[in-house]
């Protein structure tokens, strides 16, 4: 997995303790977030799908299509996440293209592990 350290040291950084629920599937995208210490899952329909780790981000995805979220992310252990909103996210894939890169190949992971897309290829 792709890990985007960018975060590592940012101030504003939120604790956010386990089972909080930062988002639910169907809610609408307006944010995404880094995980920088601890761990997130992500599940659909109430079956975990992913854990994501220091260095993981979620919710990307709502932050390029608009569209409602795709999964829920439930905190799994103490956690320090920063949240990212659209101008910010903007901001960082015009001033470091590299970010743009990396928020790409965790979503091509994340594509090539849904078993539909996988056995298309």
């Amino acid at each position: 997995m792709v890990e985007i350290n960018l975060f590592r040291n940012a101030r504003d950084a939120i604790v956010v303790e386990p089972d909080h629920v930062i988002f639910r599937e169907g809610d609408r995208s307006d944010v995404m977030f880094a995980v920088v210490e601890g761990e997130v899952e992500l599940s659909q329909r109430g079956v975990v799908i992913e854990r994501v780790g220091p260095g993981g981000i979620l919710g990307e995805l709502g932050l390029i299509d608009d569209s409602p979220r795709s999964a829920t992310a439930t905190v799994a252990s103490p956690a320090r996440i920063v949240r990212v909103d659209k101008p910010q996210f903007v901001y960082l894939v015009q001033e470091h293209p590299t970010f743009a890169l990396m928020v790409m190949s965790v979503m091509a992971e994340r594509l090539r592990r849904n078993p539909v897309v996988s056995s298309s290829n």
